[in-house]
């Protein structure tokens, strides 16, 4: 008698079956893989907006720096020149008889696929200042015609594969 109370006791304590616990380690590892894949999603889309929005700064950046000298100038020769890096050459006489030169420049980037934007200001024909005013300028797709006198500067940056182009144009003073 004493042996079957104990097979009675041991029908009463039921424990997990190895169906139930993998079952329960599947769920288990179904749920800490979702978690995980929101996690990267979240980062790798920072990363897409970060890089975005440093595309979106380089193109305003040009694009404020150029229209603003665009303004200032009367001479202006923005026409392409394959043998050199000079993007646009700007000159003007200030109200002083400065004379006023603005070189811009696409020069590579360490990385060797884009590249930056200088600008070079020459007072009086001395050097006065070199600046960087963009990094990362894709230089197929940045460009300044003229257009029935007003002037369209296109400027295109990519940052990790985040690409922003904008299109100024700009009516330079009368001379």
């Amino acid at each position: 008698m004493r042996f079957g109370r104990l097979k009675v006791i041991q029908r009463d304590q039921r424990g997990l079956t190895l169906v139930e616990l993998l079952i329960a380690i599947l769920l288990v590892g179904v749920v800490t893989s979702g978690i995980t894949m929101t996690i990267f999603q979240v980062f790798d889309m920072n990363s897409r907006t970060s890089s975005h929005m440093i595309a979106i700064r380089q193109v305003q950046h040009a694009g404020k720096q150029v229209s603003q000298d665009l303004l200032q100038a009367h001479n202006i020769s923005p026409e392409a020149k394959p043998a050199t890096p000079e993007l646009l050459i700007l000159k003007w006489t200030d109200w002083d008889d400065a004379q006023h030169k603005i070189v811009y420049n696409l020069e590579d980037m360490p990385s060797g696929e884009f590249k930056i934007l200088w600008r070079e200001h020459y007072i009086n024909l001395s050097l006065n200042s070199t600046t960087i005013v963009a990094e990362y300028i894709d230089p197929y797709q940045t460009s300044c015609v003229q257009t029935d006198g007003a002037f369209k500067f296109t400027v295109t940056a990519n940052v990790s594969g985040q690409s922003e182009t904008r299109v100024y144009e700009v009516m330079p003073r009368a001379g």
